[in-house]
């Protein structure tokens, strides 16, 4: 028997949406701070170098930050919703 996610009522899907996406503009702001800073820092320890080398980190730190929000903020929705408890395993015998 296959269990219904509670992603499934519309309700409770558009509020477990709003919240992911009200985390990520948060991630957005704090990843925006933090490439600014990482390029400040960077420019009184190195001086003038290369443009380069200072699109690669704004680049690289932002895109990991952002991923990683991404991934934690998904599996902040998919527990916090109970979407994660409606999985069956296949493996557990004592479902039934």
């Amino acid at each position: 028997m296959k269990r219904r996610s509670p992603l499934d009522d519309p309700q409770k899907a558009v509020h477990a949406w709003a919240r992911y996406l009200r985390i990520m503009r948060w991630m957005m702001v704090l990843t925006l701070g933090l490439v600014i800073t990482a390029m400040i820092a960077l420019y009184r320890s190195n001086g003038t170098v290369s443009i380069h080398f200072y699109i690669a980190t704004a680049l690289g730190v932002g895109f990991t930050m952002l991923l990683a929000s991404a991934l934690m903020g998904l599996v902040f929705l998919s527990s916090g919703t109970g979407h994660d408890e409606s999985v069956i395993d296949p493996k557990d015998k004592s479902e039934g």
